[in-house]
């Protein structure tokens, strides 16, 4: 009787050892969504043959390039810390990297370096490039996104939450209209 409570016991334990580290990744998630400081990334132009795999829709960003001084002393793959600031649009922006996290600021993001494209300039991989949606609306919402990522007199955005280097999507708009939205009217 001791060993099969001794069994049940080991089990309980482990069922909630495998419970808390989704749930842990979940709440760390919720956390940055509604405590994180808010940044509009705008959106490039994409390949509308590669838009879309599966629930998510693909992103790419005006600010995944930056200009640095000496971009030959960064490396293929290092950690670096980027400092994000509002321009005068209110659109996000990388003021300074570091390869130190920075102390006086919480708006920052923790990013790899993707390669060095020439003396004054490197490519970064932000940490947020899907949006995940509903799937009954992911292919109207994928329809709508590629269609104004090729008009440039839309404003398309993602609204992201960072905090403490981490950044979370929290929204793609278009024109400030959020794509769910759109996605729901057609």
């Amino acid at each position: 009787m001791k060993n099969k409570k001794n069994k049940l016991l080991l089990f309980a334990l482990v069922v909630l050892a495998q419970l808390y580290v989704p749930l842990q990744m979940i709440f760390n998630q919720e956390n940055i969504i509604n405590t994180g400081i808010e940044f509009k990334f705008q959106t490039a132009p994409i390949d509308p043959y590669d838009a879309f795999r599966g629930k998510y829709i693909t992103l790419f960003f005006k600010e995944s390039e930056i200009t640095v001084k000496n971009a030959e002393k960064y490396t293929n793959g290092e950690t670096i810390f980027a400092t994000i600031s509002t321009t005068k649009n209110g659109f996000a922006k990388v003021i300074s990297i570091s390869k130190c996290k920075p102390e006086n600021t919480d708006s920052y993001l923790k990013l790899k370096v993707g390669f060095s494209l020439n003396n004054d300039k490197i490519a970064i991989n932000l940490p947020f490039n899907r949006f995940y949606m509903n799937e009954n609306i992911a292919s109207k919402a994928e329809k709508i996104y590629r269609e104004s990522s090729i008009k440039k007199k839309n404003e398309t955005y993602a609204l992201v939450a960072i905090k403490n280097g981490e950044a979370v999507i929290k929204d793609v708009r278009i024109n400030e209209v959020s794509i769910k939205d759109l996605a729901n009217k057609k």
